[in-house]
C-alpha cells in the first residue's frame, strides 16, 4: 500500500508542477529516472524498509511520467498529427505490453532469479528518460502562449 500511496501523491504533485511551469521534459524524465534506478537497485537490498522505499521510487516512476509525457505531442505536432502521434505512442506501448512480460519470463528462466527481471524493466525506463532529455527545450512556445491566451479569451467571452 505504501508505494502506491507515494506514487499517487507524487503523480498529482508532478502533474500540477508541470502544468504550472509549462515544462514537460524534466517532469516526465525525472520520474522515469527515479523508477529506473529503483528497479535496478531493488535486487541489491534484502531489507524490507529499503525494498519498500525502492518500490516507492518505482511507483513514482510508473505513474508520474504519464501526464507530462502525453502533453508533449501537443507541443510538437498540430492538427490530426497530434492524434496520429498519440496513436503511435499507444501502439508502441501495446507492443511493449506484449513483449515485456515474455522477456521477463525468459530472464527469470535463464537466471532463476527475479532481480535480473527487475533490472530488465529498469533499463527501458532509463532509456525513455534519455530520449525525453534529447527533445528540444522549446518548441512553439509563442504559439503555445498565444493559443492559451486565445483559449482563455474565448472562454471569458462566452460567459
Amino acid at each position: 500500500m505504501i508505494p502506491y500511496t507515494v506514487g499517487v501523491i507524487v503523480m498529482v504533485l508532478v502533474s500540477h508542477s508541470s502544468d504550472r511551469k509549462l515544462e514537460r521534459r524534466y517532469h516526465a524524465a525525472i520520474p522515469l529516472v527515479m523508477g529506473g534506478i529503483g528497479l535496478l537497485l531493488i535486487g541489491a537490498s534484502h531489507s524490507p524498509l529499503t525494498v519498500i522505499a525502492l518500490l516507492s521510487l518505482v511507483a513514482i516512476g510508473a505513474y508520474s511520467w504519464c501526464a507530462p509525457f502525453f502533453a508533449l505531442p501537443c507541443e510538437f505536432l498540430t492538427g490530426s498529427a497530434v492524434a496520429a502521434g498519440v496513436a503511435l505512442i499507444n501502439s508502441i506501448g501495446n507492443v511493449g505490453g506484449f513483449i515485456g512480460p515474455y522477456a521477463i519470463g525468459v530472464v527469470i528462466s535463464w537466471t532463476h532469479d527475479i532481480h535480473g527481471a527487475f533490472a530488465l524493466m529498469g533499463i527501458p525506463m532509463l532509456l525513455s528518460a534519455t530520449g525525453l532529455m534529447l527533445l528540444p527545450k522549446r518548441v512553439r512556445t509563442s504559439s503555445l502562449v498565444r493559443n492559451h491566451t486565445v483559449g482563455l479569451s474565448r472562454c471569458m467571452s462566452s460567459h
